[in-house]
């Protein structure tokens, strides 16, 4: 699935109650499934990681759904043509410490 169909289906099955709850309880959800992700990458199965991963992607687009940003374009605008620091394919940045 292509991330801007991704990002319909969970606007198609959520919007209701997303744009209701705003951007500020969304982005707690959203926090809240990144520390499930990493309690799965601590402890978890490979299933429970694989679960917490789409549930963290699905937040991440609800969040962006209820600010109005299309993942897909700004994916694109900063990492299509190359690294957002060093503008290569593949990164040659120097590594931060």
């Amino acid at each position: 699935m292509e991330i801007r169909a991704f990002q319909q289906l969970i606007d198609k099955m959520y919007s209701h109650k997303d744009r209701r709850r705003g951007s500020r309880a969304t982005f707690l959800w959203l926090v809240e499934e990144i520390g499930e992700l990493a309690g799965a990458i601590a402890e978890g199965s490979q299933q429970d990681k694989a679960d917490e991963f789409a549930d963290v992607l699905a937040w991440l687009a609800t969040l962006a759904n209820v600010e109005g940003v299309d993942l897909a374009e700004a994916v694109k605008a900063k990492y299509g043509s190359g690294c957002p620091g060093c503008g290569q394919m593949v990164c040659i940045c120097d590594e931060k410490p």
